[in-house]
């Protein structure tokens, strides 16, 4: 692999070629333009725990922000989160390498393998959570607590299916699945907002930073995914807007919906789906967004096996999301609940990313990525550039413990008594994570180039 993108592969060539390579050092196809991107990340934008994630905006009960404020941070969580996801599409488009394999030009292939391995874990640990999220709604629909493991076993074919034509399954995305969520996005939406619902926190803002970050943390999650998809684009501009544009208006769109919905339920996140089949036709259109549900698991199965292929470059991929494939739906089925303490691990691995991503960024554009960094399988060890990001983890942490334990908490709320610091409202792990990460490979940068 190479540290710029492959050149357009011809037209005759696509149609020799259309799907995406078997093995890590084959040049992708460039077949993505801005609507089978649009179409891509608007789906992946609308998704059944986005619907009831609204809850994290909303607040707690009594402390509620009001409807204006809450649509407010999702706009401006949302802006910002899928401005740092668009800009690592844009990366992705350029170079042609995977999310994971980019990793080589920043940190040297052996110290690349530090985050892939714990985006593995991510992408597993997402995908068993779609299944599970996928039967839950199917259940719903069928109006059935029985028949689990069918809906898990019927949901993790067809994950897997998709995972083995890539392409193929983003341009039905792009044809049939992306007009029919729109239409269902429609109907609820116009369906939910007539029967009106009421602003338990009218007038109150207390909490819009916390609410915006909880936002902006659910874009940022797709960004360790998002080259995977895009180093098939056509071009980075396509990239980049394809990707901002879509999901923009789709998790805006979603979020908006569960807002609504949640206050129509008295603010229980368990029954944002009761207000989807309480209107006419709903179970019908409640189907149509569970079997959409799917784009979600394969964007992790197969974002796993493009992880694995930066430590297993030339392993087939359709073995690799195969045996994925088989994997998820397994746990799924052993792993009926899940715990505070397995979202809080997934919370934790998150929080690496917010970070990760800023040094990406930085060095890409105003470090050694400016002259062509080095994706091949000897790319040397860049041991300078885990500073950084290990500042950046420690400020999210610092600002927000996340509660994988006791242990763990206790030690960053004992560091914050120990300074004197007592978080506030406006104390945005995210935003905060990514700004000292940033300046701290800026810093690194400016001091590379002086020893040029």
């Amino acid at each position: 692999m190479t540290a710029v993108s492959p050149a357009p592969i011809s037209d005759d060539a696509v149609k020799d070629r259309v799907e995406a390579p078997l093995v890590l050092d084959t040049a992708p196809p460039r077949t993505l333009d801005f609507r089978a991107l649009f179409a891509l990340w608007a789906n992946l934008g609308v998704s059944l725990i986005g619907f009831t994630s609204a809850a994290t905006v909303l607040g707690a009960p009594g402390a509620e922000l009001g409807f204006t404020a809450a649509m407010t941070a999702i706009v401006v969580g949302t802006a910002i989160g899928t401005a740092m996801l668009g800009v690592a599409a844009m990366i992705g488009a350029r170079s042609g390498a995977p999310a994971m394999a980019l990793l080589r030009g920043l940190f040297g292939t052996r110290l690349s393998y530090v985050p892939t391995v714990l985006n593995i874990l991510q992408c597993i640990g997402w995908g068993v959570y779609e299944l599970t999220v996928i039967a839950w709604g199917a259940q719903t629909v069928a109006g059935t607590e029985g028949w689990r493991w069918l809906f898990v076993v019927l949901a993790g074919v067809l994950t897997t299916v998709l995972t083995i034509w890539p392409l193929g399954a983003i341009a039905v995305l792009r044809t049939y699945v992306a007009i029919a969520v729109g239409v269902a996005m429609v109907y609820f939406t116009v369906q939910l907002v007539r029967q009106g619902f009421p602003d338990p926190g009218a007038g109150h803002w207390g909490g819009f930073l916390t609410a915006t970050d909880y936002v902006i943390a659910v874009s940022i999650s797709f960004v360790p995914l998002a080259a995977d998809y895009t180093r098939h684009a056509k071009s980075s501009g396509s990239a980049f807007w394809g990707t901002f544009s879509g999901y923009t208006v789709a998790q805006v769109w979603c979020y908006a919906l569960g807002l609504v919905a949640l206050l129509q339920s008295g603010g229980d996140p368990t029954q944002v789906f009761s207000s989807f089949t309480g209107v006419a036709a709903g179970w019908f259109f409640l189907l149509v967004l569970v079997l959409r549900e799917t784009d979600q698991s394969f964007a992790n199965v197969y974002s796993t096996a493009m992880s694995i292929h930066n430590l297993l470059p030339r392993v087939d991929r359709r073995v690799l999301t195969g045996g994925i494939g088989v994997l998820v739906t397994g746990l799924a089925l052993w792993i009926q609940e899940f715990t505070a303490g397995y979202y809080a691990f997934l919370g934790l691995i998150g929080s690496v990313f917010v970070p990760l991503f800023a040094v990406l960024a930085v060095d890409y554009f105003f470090g050694a990525g400016r002259r062509g960094w080095n994706l091949e399988q000897d790319a040397p060890s860049r041991w300078l550039m885990l500073l950084p990001w290990a500042l950046g983890f420690a400020a999210y942490q610092f600002l927000a413990p996340t509660a994988v334990g006791a242990w763990w908490t206790e030690r960053w709320t004992g560091l914050q008594e120990a300074v004197g610091f007592t978080p506030q409202p406006w104390t945005s792990a995210s935003l905060f994570s990514f700004l000292v990460a940033a300046l701290a490979t800026g810093a690194t940068a400016a001091l590379s180039r002086k020893g040029d």
